[in-house]
């Protein structure tokens, strides 16, 4: 399951995502022009082949998160981080809603100096603007090994729209996402 390589084709990148439960995040990235593919997954802990369900204890400092391949000549690491920053809650710590833990906390994991210099300044443009009432506690650190979740987590929203988790916490989430981009949707 550990995966630390970066098999992209040409033409794309990748970006690793935290912030609250990753099923979340998987739904509303899977639906953007530039997107080609949104894996849910473990990152910045310290066990070897993490599990969900001890991820969820808060044992192993892994964060659930996504990894994004996508295309930058149609969406950029910035327009990802920005909508980033829109579909979840960057000023509260180890939380998301309901979900509380390490593993709900809000990070961006950067792979090359350029990406932690792009997140750093939309955290500061967020921050100057003023966008929440509350500083911002997301963390911007060097991205570690990669684990995907289980098989039954990926595309979860897609294939669940009836579960009450998707209902009542993922479902608005991607129908606020979804009016307020419209124009990025995929079609």
């Amino acid at each position: 399951m550990g995966d630390d390589s970066r098999t992209i084709l040409s033409g794309q990148d990748i970006a690793i995502l935290a912030g609250g439960c990753f099923w979340c995040l998987e739904a509303v990235f899977d639906q953007l022009h530039g997107v080609v593919a949104v894996e849910s997954g473990y990152i910045g802990g310290a066990l070897d082949n993490p599990t969900y369900e001890a991820v969820c204890g808060g044992q192993t400092g892994h964060a659930e998160a996504v990894r994004i391949t996508f295309n930058p000549a149609v969406i950029s690491y910035q327009e990802l981080l920005e909508i980033f920053f829109v579909i979840h809650d960057p000023t509260t710590l180890n939380r998301q809603g309901n979900d509380i833990g390490t593993q709900y906390r809000s990070a961006i994991f950067y792979s090359s100096p350029v990406q932690r210099q792009t997140a750093e300044q939309v955290i500061k443009t967020v921050t100057d603007e003023k966008l929440y009432g509350s500083p911002l506690v997301t963390q911007v650190v060097a991205a570690t090994r990669w684990y995907e979740a289980e098989a039954y987590h990926q595309e979860y929203f897609a294939r669940n729209p009836s579960q009450g988790y998707c209902q009542f916490v993922v479902g608005p989430k991607v129908a606020k996402f979804r009016k307020q981009f419209a124009a990025r949707l995929k079609t």
